[in-house]
């Protein structure tokens, strides 16, 4: 479980490809990791299997792969990145589980006096459960939807310091971003949807 709240950012040193997926090495700060954590790279929950002194790598599997942009990772692209939460951590953000619902495309940036308004087109199901002033994740952060302006498309003001702390301060229209709803808000449609069909609910909307 995460927060959305980033702790650094990193930079994607090797990218290798296997024949169950893709392996990725990222150079970061910590010193302390283990083998087995999970840390959320650009908003997905992936598991350390290899590790040393400034970097660390983890396994991208092909069912990953085909609902993220992993694939079109290199070497030298940013990426944020969050421990996982820990029992008494401050709650920053909001629950974030780190299995993204997909890929949104950037549709518009606009710059205001205060902050940096986006519009990004996302998949359905994540406009299905999502609300004026609600939460969702965008590569890893914890933002607050402002607006729905089409029922593809969800708006973001990010502010300063989001821009500089992030790797949302790069984000220019065309660009392809994964994009997790609110948790709370998938549960409350799969249990009004299994309501309405009489059935036991699954977990999904």
């Amino acid at each position: 479980m995460f927060t959305g709240i980033i702790s650094t950012v990193g930079t994607i040193r090797e990218a290798h490809r296997s024949p169950d997926g893709l392996d990725l090495d990222i150079a970061m700060p910590w010193t302390d990791l283990a083998e087995g954590e999970s840390i959320a790279v650009d908003g997905v929950c992936l598991t350390v299997t290899h590790h040393g002194p400034d970097w660390f790598r983890v396994h991208v599997v092909d069912t990953t792969l085909d609902r993220t942009r992993f694939g079109d990772y290199g070497p030298r692209l940013e990426v944020n990145l969050e421990r996982a939460l820990r029992a008494g951590d401050r709650l920053g953000g909001h629950l974030v589980q780190g299995h993204v619902d997909g890929v949104g495309e950037v549709l518009a940036v606009t710059d205001r006096r205060d902050a940096r308004i986006v519009d990004v087109r996302v998949p359905a199901a994540v406009t299905a459960v999502s609300v004026p002033l609600g939460s969702i994740t965008v590569d890893g952060v914890s933002l607050t939807v402002i607006e729905l302006p089409a029922t593809d498309t969800i708006r973001l003001s990010l502010i300063p310091y989001t821009l500089q702390q992030t790797t949302l301060g790069r984000l220019a229209p065309g660009a392809r971003v994964h994009v997790e709803a609110d948790v709370l808000g998938k549960y409350v449609a799969g249990l009004m949807a299994a309501r309405e069909a009489g059935g036991p609910f699954r977990g999904s909307a």
